[in-house]
């Protein structure tokens, strides 16, 4: 895998953005088999977020409906806990800089996920406290 820094990085804002979006979806729409119809992205200082809406499935829908709703959220936070690895690597081919931190959550009403992602450098770790690199649990399986 290339690193970050020497990885071809949109010069534009509009353009991180859009990147940052658009591969954010073509997970979701590649794993999920449906992604969100709405999408989101900000991009400040050490921080992206990436708020996206919509994109539940209709077993999803159906088990929220029966009251299962908290099952359903459980699965999602340990899917995209799965998927860190490749939403790091979306983040970091838009920005051109290394994901430290990520965090996500979902809301089913209305249905929201965000995506939360700290790069580095910033100055709120320090330099000896970044890890190596991130460890991916996808790339184990």
């Amino acid at each position: 895998m290339t690193p970050p820094q020497s990885r071809t990085v949109p010069e534009a804002r509009g353009d991180v953005l859009t990147a940052i979006s658009d591969g954010m979806v073509g997970l979701l729409k590649e794993f999920y088999g449906r992604g969100p119809t709405r999408t989101k992205s900000y991009y400040e200082d050490d921080l992206v977020v990436c708020l996206l809406r919509g994109g539940f499935s209709r077993v999803e829908q159906t088990l929220f409906e029966g009251g299962r709703g908290s099952s359903v959220i459980q699965q999602r936070m340990d899917f995209q806990d799965l998927m860190r690895g490749r939403f790091a690597a979306v983040i970091e081919a838009a920005t051109g800089r290394r994901v430290i931190g990520f965090m996500s959550g979902n809301q089913q009403d209305p249905d929201m996920m965000c995506e939360i992602f700290i790069l580095a450098p910033t100055d709120l770790v320090d330099d000896h406290e970044i890890p190596a690199h991130v460890t991916d649990p996808a790339a184990s399986t």
